[in-house]
This record gives C-alpha cells, structure tokens and sequence, in this order.
C-alpha cells in the first residue's frame, strides 16, 4: 500500500454530509495527521480539483469529485440499460460482446459477455485501452469533434499494439472517415493478435458519443464476408441503446446503413 496515496484517500473520506467544510487542525486531529503532511496533500488535491480552499482557509471537497460521480452514475446507467440489448446481440451472433465508455482520452470496459471460449487474454470489465486500435475506440474517436480527435493522438499518441495498429494520423484520419460513412468500426488484430471485432457507437440525450458496443472473436470469424452482417447486428444494438439513453437523432438524420452515404 502507498503511504501518501492512503493519506490522500483519508482526506477525502473525512468529509461528510453533516460535515462537509472543515480546517487543517480538525482534520489534524481527526486523521492523527501532522499540519505539515496534510498542507502538502491538500494542495496537491486542491490543484487537481478534487479539494476546494475558501476565504477563511477551511476546506471541501471540489468539482473534480462531483465530476467523476456524474461518470460513475452515466457508466451504471448505460450498462444496466444495455445489459439485456448486448445478451441478445449475444445471442445472435454467437460471439463475445462488450461495452466500453469514453473515460476521457481512452475507452474503459464496463460489461462483457463472454462466449464459453473466450479469446482475450488481458481485456476484461475495468481495463482502459486507447481509442485507435479498437473498434469500440474508433467507433468513438471518430464521432467526437476534429479538434478533439488532435488533441487526443498529441497527448496520447498512437502507440503499436500489433503489426495491423494504426500508428500514422493519416491513415488513422482517414479510417475515421470511413467508420464515419459507415456508421460502424473493424479492429482487424490491430490491438491483439488472434482477435478481430466490429463495434458502433453509442450516443447520449445530447447526442454525443459516450460508448459504444462491439462483437469480438477469430479473425475467422470477423472475415471480410461476415462483417457486414455483424455491423448491422452490432449498428442495431448501438441504436437502441443511444434510444434508451434518450438520443433523438437530429430531424432529416437517418441512422447509417451498410452500403449508405448518410451518417449518424
């Protein structure tokens, strides 16, 4: 255990609802922690948000924790009401299937279903991975705006995964494009070997992208000639998701359709 991470964590356990504002000596006094240790964990909790210091020098928890709490409660929304639509693409399909949320720059899995066989080794429920070298992820990335998708590839980079990863903004630019015209995404064994998937993206009430659901399995069983059948499995599901997530589709906006030029 991390010494410095538990005294962080202690500090914002401490506040309470009847006890939401307090000073440096009561909360010396109630974590049995020296006035020196705790100005230096404050302030680093203060400058990342999560922490909050008013006028007369007591402090409360800030923005940055109410933020992640809105997170947490729109994951458990959209897995519980995507739960029963991915067990029937499941179903349908007879491949894997999984739902991963936008968690800021990468994608983070939250449900999954797996076949009796299952094929990754190291993805499961909790594991970030980035947005380029998954269908989940570029089924995302590429509905979020231009300027953001930039700042995205400059922070995080492209890094190679496998010989298939998309690793040249150009190419990766122009993959966007076409998950954009399709209205769907195909990670040909591009962040693992052995594994392809097809997923599509998953739009909230404000009709913006926040997840997206996939179907994974052999490269075999994703080939050229199956794929189209899977992303209309797949386009479905995500539809009827984004539904009960209470997106509208913009009027005179249809939903995409393989072999259509209109997007979502």
């Amino acid at each position: 255990m991390i010494k410095s991470v538990k005294k962080a964590m202690d500090i914002l356990c401490a506040f309470e609802p009847d006890r939401p504002v307090m000073g440096v000596q009561e909360l010396s006094d109630q974590l049995d922690l020296p006035k020196s240790t705790l100005h230096h964990l404050l302030a680093t909790l203060a400058k990342r948000g999560f922490i909050e210091n008013n006028e007369r020098g007591q402090y409360s928890l800030g923005s940055r924790i109410i933020e992640r709490t809105q997170a947490v409660r729109l994951n458990v929304e959209l897995r519980d009401r995507a739960a029963p639509l991915l067990r029937s693409l499941a179903d349908a399909c007879r491949l894997s299937v999984y739902l991963a949320a936008l968690d800021g720059m990468q994608s983070i899995y939250i449900y999954a279903v797996e076949t009796p066989h299952r094929l990754r080794a190291r993805t499961a429920v909790g594991d970030r991975v980035p947005l380029h070298c998954t269908s989940l992820g570029k089924a995302m990335l590429a509905f979020l705006a231009p300027e953001e998708i930039e700042r995205i590839v400059a922070t995080i980079g492209l890094e190679r995964f496998t010989d298939n990863t998309i690793v040249d903004p150009t190419r990766l630019k122009e993959e966007l494009g076409r998950v954009r015209q399709l209205g769907y995404a195909v990670d040909r064994q591009e962040h693992e070997l052995g594994v392809g998937c097809v997923g599509a993206p998953i739009f909230s009430h404000r009709r913006a992208v926040v997840a997206a659901c996939s179907v994974s399995g052999t490269p075999q069983a994703i080939a050229d000639d199956s794929v189209e059948r899977l992303a209309s499995l797949v386009m479905n599901t995500g539809e009827e998701i984004s539904t009960r997530l209470g997106y509208l589709r913009p009027r005179g906006q249809s939903v995409v359709r393989l072999g259509g030029a209109t997007s979502l």
